[in-house]
């Protein structure tokens, strides 16, 4: 599994968006380190599903191919303000922050619970990525008016708030801004109000790629 999650990390670095040159994650330790705390979430991850974990308690992180998609999608985006609604264990933001080392970009990202921001914060101090991402505590939906440039937002939050955070982003976001919603398949019933105003709203272009969960992915005209 080791060995898979470093294949998946080259992989995305050998993708013509990515300059191995001003890569700081170059270096090989780096990479390995980035490589097993990725996967020793995928563990807990696995563990907390088998074992019965409550759904509110457990990191409920995307896949690995989904992290490869956001990643590729955030390295293509506009020069901006980078946001993650959902931090959880950091899982995602790792794969989001490959993208922001090579742009020179900051990551916000955005936790209401406190147990999970305990645990996104030691995965940021122990990736060395203190200073890529920022971990904020609290309501996103409080915090999200206050970025104006928005030119990348993954949402991966309690479903039935993904239509308030879409409603505040949206606007917010520059042109060409990319927004991903994960879950536009597997909770499909749920989200479809916010799918489909997302859909037909003329303010950007919008489609569901099935990759994994499913990706809303919207990009603002």
């Amino acid at each position: 599994m080791k060995k898979k999650i470093i294949l998946i990390l080259l992989t995305i670095l050998a993708h013509p968006l990515f300059s191995l040159e001003p890569l700081i994650l170059s270096d090989a330790q780096e990479r390995y380190r980035l490589g097993t705390h990725l996967e020793y979430l995928e563990d807990i991850d696995t563990q907390e599903r088998l074992d019965g974990t409550p759904r509110l308690e457990r990191l409920r992180q995307i896949p690995p191919e989904t992290g490869k998609f956001i990643s590729i999608l955030a390295a293509s985006a506009p020069e901006g303000e980078f946001l993650e609604i959902g931090t959880s264990g950091g899982y995602s933001a790792l794969w989001i922050s490959l993208a922001c080392r090579i742009l020179g970009r900051k990551l916000v990202t955005f936790e209401i619970l406190e147990e999970k921001a305990q645990i996104g914060r030691e995965t940021f101090k122990l990736t060395n990525l203190v200073d890529t991402i920022e971990l904020i505590e609290g309501d996103a939906l409080e915090f999200i008016p206050n970025y104006h440039n928005i030119s990348f937002c993954f949402l991966d939050t309690e479903k039935e708030i993904y239509g308030e955070c879409y409603d505040l982003t949206i606007p917010n976001m520059v042109k060409g801004g990319i927004l991903v919603a994960d879950n536009a398949i597997n909770h499909y019933d749920t989200l479809k109000p916010m799918i489909d105003k997302a859909l037909t709203d003329k303010r950007v272009d919008a489609l569901i790629v099935p990759i994994e969960k499913g990706e809303l992915v919207c990009r603002k005209i």
